[in-house]
């Protein structure tokens, strides 16, 4: 799968900087898209972290071509994610995900 925007766009700015071997000394970059900061961004040189303002949208058709759902589900160890069976846009029922939308992360 792609990185995240927030992940291309940061890496856009600085790979120059890893590739020529400008800096003076070893850098640790990391970014956490939630506040359980599963990147450990708080032992990094440059810690990113970036938040949802709202649940991500789910595209029931395309998920399981993307990504393999139990490790999706697993990924966040709040649960705020957990599987979920549902019929996609042809009318086939399809194994994919939901987000709940009252879980605090902290």
């Amino acid at each position: 799968t792609d990185a995240s925007g927030v992940v291309k766009a940061v890496m856009d700015e600085i790979f120059d900087y890893f590739t020529n071997m400008t800096l003076p000394a070893q850098v640790r970059v990391a970014l956490a898209c939630c506040l359980n900061m599963c990147g450990a961004v708080h032992a990094s040189d440059i810690a990113i972290l970036g938040v949802h303002r709202k649940p991500p949208m789910i595209d029931h058709d395309a998920i399981s071509g993307l990504c393999e759902i139990p490790l999706a589900i697993s990924a966040c160890p709040l649960g705020a994610v957990s599987p979920l069976k549902t019929t996609n846009s042809a009318g086939v029922e399809v194994k994919s995900v939901k987000v709940k939308m009252n879980v605090v992360c902290s």
